[in-house]
């Protein structure tokens, strides 16, 4: 049998197997964000204190003992935009929606009305930036747009996104089968690996999917390409049927492959017109 080393427990790997799991997530969410240079600033600072206690550098010592309380107020205030960051990612991850405490979002056939708008912006170039709502409430985002609260259609997308309506330039914010504001400003990403060539809408679409679990849908006005941002991460050159099946398998969404039914949502059928 094999033993542990002198004064190791079973729960001491336990409990260095979390912590690491913990760093890895961390660093794999704050990657390619503004924290990286500043974590690196960090860990120099660190060296310093470490090799003046080594070499007994007593001014070197004297100053971090003296403004340690102030170094780790000035992190909290650096690092404030990734903590939160962080912690909404943490808190809308697999495991603990697993457990119940995340609520899981749930498909609707609106997603339809969201897949025909897009083609028919992506075939006409027009630029669209459209935004899905999901656990997360966008409310602060919403009060940058105009107020619609309308019902979703196809239709209605393709005419606010129109060149010379007043409220295609922004974001169109939809939540269930409601479009609830149009013109909306979003952040934009601070990421070094998104592609320098893309545009306002593709940097505000992976933006406000790094501060929320939104769904960005993005068609570029100069190549009707299609991307979708999620998590931070941003996928381009989606055809229509990809869009779609990925759509549904994000909201729960179930198709029937069929002449009447083309897709059912739980127990309901909707019925191909």
């Amino acid at each position: 049998m094999w033993g542990l080393p002198l004064g190791l427990r079973w729960m001491d790997f336990i409990d260095i197997s979390i912590v690491a799991v913990m760093f890895y997530f961390v660093l794999l969410w704050l990657q390619g964000t503004r924290a990286i240079p500043l974590i690196r600033g960090v860990i120099l600072i660190l060296f310093i204190y470490l090799t003046g206690k080594i070499l007994g550098l007593y001014t070197i010592n004297w100053l971090f003992d003296k403004f340690v309380a102030v170094i780790a107020v000035m992190l909290v205030v650096l690092f404030q935009p990734e903590l939160r960051r962080t912690l909404e990612r943490f808190g809308r991850g697999k495991l603990l929606g697993t457990l119940g405490f995340a609520p899981a979002p749930h498909g609707s056939f609106y997603v339809r009305n969201v897949v025909r708008a897009v083609e028919q912006l992506s075939e006409s170039k027009v630029g669209a930036l459209i935004l899905m709502e999901r656990t997360m409430g966008l409310t602060e985002y919403l009060e940058s747009g105009v107020r619609l609260d309308a019902m979703l259609s196809a239709e209605l997308l393709v005419s606010i996104f129109n060149p010379r309506s007043p409220l295609h330039d922004g974001a169109v914010a939809i939540q269930g089968d409601r479009i609830l504001a149009a013109s909306c400003l979003l952040p934009l990403s601070e990421s070094r690996l998104l592609d320098k060539r893309l545009g306002t809408r593709h940097r505000a679409a992976v933006g406000i999917s790094e501060l929320s679990d939104a769904l960005a849908i993005v068609v570029s006005e100069k190549s009707g390409v299609i991307s979708l941002a999620e998590n931070g991460f941003l996928t381009r050159f989606l055809t229509k049927d990809q869009l779609e099946e990925k759509l549904f398998s994000l909201y729960k969404v179930e198709k029937v492959k069929s002449d009447n039914f083309p897709f059912k949502i739980g127990s309901w059928k909707i019925w191909k017109k």
